[in-house]
């Protein structure tokens, strides 16, 4: 298979089940990526990222081109040398976190300026700047620089977000030339499903166009601005329609969401990748997922509790600790708590995935949701 492209190996109803190729190996879907803001998911390391079978991990263009910087990145030999992770990554563009920075950020057609959270420096990103910064950084796949939207937000000023970022689109895709790394588009639109066919709509044009010219196509697509403040019903009033409005032959990436059963949900319909740092930020405040639904750790009735954290749970920790443990170290604020609930919150995460694509690929989808919507696990919001 050609590099950075996809083959689908199953679907059933709206899910599927994709094996896309990168430069540092190929992964199959759907998927969750564990995210590595700093060039590292807090508290687990590569070698424990491996034997939890990680398919792929994100890391944070704005965070590293603030600190460390892109150039000592790059000097380092890229951010799989940097980090000693040799499978495939990806880089966000930095535009979430750029635009919660709503107080200091001016925008304009020429991109974005914003000042660093770190020394209050003035910075300003165009589209080229980001894809030279993601370049450099050298992750198998970058993201688009867009605007994103938050919730709730007028429609004149989402409106205005589809418009900067597809227009960034452009000049991202064209800005882009290197050859063992892909760019994926992003879909912006907030929950008007007019404006998200709109922002579709243009990347399939602006693709059309690169490839008219010679360019390049885009690898994948981002469907961003969810999970920023609107209940998980909102987010599926539109999220199928705009998921299967994007073309059928590549990977369709919903941002920033982590939550299991909006993962389940999400699958079906058409969704394939996911991230979030949900599973390491509960587990470092001592929640876990659980078979039985969402646990917090902290409570007095796990004192005394000597099975292990979720019996239906082969993880490393589940397989070696009781919850009685898990929860001194939580309440004693010991760091090795919050590691192995994080390293619990991960497996969870990517074993249900494989759970997923093997119900995808024996054709029972629509029964795998429907168990699932029907257990205790469900109950994890």
């Amino acid at each position: 298979m050609a590099l950075f492209e996809a083959a689908c190996d199953a679907t059933c109803g709206h899910a599927r089940a994709l094996t896309y190729e990168t430069a540092h190996g190929s992964f199959q879907t759907p998927m969750f990526m564990p995210v590595g803001t700093h060039a590292t998911v807090k508290g687990i390391l590569p070698d424990q990222l491996r034997d939890l079978k990680s398919q792929v991990v994100l890391a944070n263009t704005y965070h590293l081109a603030m600190r460390p910087g892109a150039d000592l990145v790059a000097e380092a030999g890229g951010i799989h040398a940097f980090m000693r992770y040799d499978g495939p990554m990806l880089t966000d563009s930095g535009g979430f976190q750029v635009f919660s920075l709503a107080d200091t950020v001016k925008l304009s057609d020429d991109g974005v300026t914003f000042r660093s959270i770190y020394d209050g420096a003035k910075v300003h990103w165009t589209p080229e700047e980001n894809m030279r910064i993601q370049q450099q950084i050298g992750a198998d796949i970058a993201m688009q620089l867009d605007q994103c939207a938050p919730y709730p937000a007028e429609r004149a000023f989402v409106q205005k977000a589809v418009d900067y970022s597809s227009a960034w689109a452009r000049r991202c895709l064209a800005a882009h030339t290197r050859a063992d790394q892909t760019l994926f588009g992003i879909v912006q639109g907030g929950m008007h499903l007019d404006l998200r066919l709109e922002s579709v709509r243009r990347l399939r044009e602006i693709e059309e166009d690169s490839l008219a010219a010679g360019g390049r196509r885009f690898g994948g697509f981002g469907i961003g601005g969810y999970s920023v403040g609107e209940s998980h019903e909102v987010m599926f009033e539109t999220l199928g329609e705009v998921a299967r409005a994007l073309p059928e032959d590549r990977p369709r990436y919903l941002m920033g969401v982590g939550n299991p059963t909006t993962l389940v949900r999400a699958v079906a319909e058409g969704v394939d990748m996911f991230d979030c740092v949900l599973p390491t930020r509960t587990a470092r405040m001592g929640t876990a997922f659980s078979s039985t639904g969402r646990m917090n750790m902290r409570n007095a009735k796990y004192t005394r509790d000597f099975g292990p954290l979720d019996a239906q749970c082969a993880c490393p920790t589940c397989q070696n600790f009781t919850r009685a443990y898990v929860r001194h170290l939580v309440k004693q604020d010991e760091m090795l708590g919050g590691i192995l609930l994080s390293i619990h919150n991960l497996h969870y995460l990517l074993d249900l995935m494989r759970r997923a694509r093997a119900a995808v690929l024996a054709g029972a989808y629509d029964e795998f949701l429907a168990a699932w919507m029907a257990s205790p696990a469900a109950q994890d919001y």
